[in-house]
């Protein structure tokens, strides 16, 4: 038994040989429209008085030899030009800068590190007729504070004992102590003084 086939109608071949050329059409159409827009001049739809760019000359492109060479061209008018508020972040950008200057130098700044007498804690006595001196060993305290924002160390303490206006005994302490910031420290020291000579009487 064979298989009987459908030839195809006459009339299948004519319709697509019609949307063939219906495509053919709409491509030529198509790449037309794209000269004749190619073709437009390029200008500024502002108005009535529209002009030609007088860069690409209407043609909507600019040459590559002058991409380089070109800035672009930023109406007076326009708003970027008009920054809102200049004024007020200019001041504040300069009330800022002078906060942060201030506090600068408040913090680092060098501050004065004061020393206060804490008082007399032992004084020893001795006495040596034969040489007609008196031997004095003096232990007092001084009270250092450290008004910074950092450590102060303190490297060197020089003590004198006067009596009469006289210089009779001298006393230096290296490397006493390192004081943290914002406090203050106790430092005991020993002095030893002689009173003899002019001072024997005593």
């Amino acid at each position: 038994m064979g298989s009987v086939l459908p030839l195809p109608s006459s009339s299948a071949a004519p319709r697509q040989r019609k949307a063939a050329e219906e495509e053919e059409e709409d491509f030529l159409d198509s790449q037309g429209r794209v000269e004749d827009i190619a073709k437009f001049p390029y200008v500024e739809f502002t108005g009535q008085d529209s002009i030609t760019c007088p860069t690409c000359q209407g043609t909507g492109c600019i040459p590559t030899e002058q991409v380089n060479e070109l800035v672009a061209l930023i109406p007076y008018s326009d708003q970027r030009l008009r920054p809102q508020r200049t004024k007020l972040y200019v001041l504040l950008s300069v009330l800022l800068c002078l906060l942060l200057s201030g506090l600068v130098v408040f913090f680092l700044f060098p501050h004065s590190v004061l020393v206060d007498d804490d008082g007399i804690k032992v004084v020893q006595v001795w006495f040596d007729k034969k040489n007609s001196v008196v031997l004095l060993t003096i232990t007092a305290t001084l009270r250092i504070r450290n008004s910074n924002f950092y450590s102060v160390t303190v490297t060197s303490l020089t003590s004198q004992v006067q009596y009469m206006n006289t210089v009779v005994g001298t006393q230096q302490v290296t490397n006493v102590s390192s004081i943290q910031p914002l406090s203050d420290k106790l430092v005991n020291f020993t002095v030893k003084a002689e009173l003899g000579g002019s001072f024997s009487y005593v």
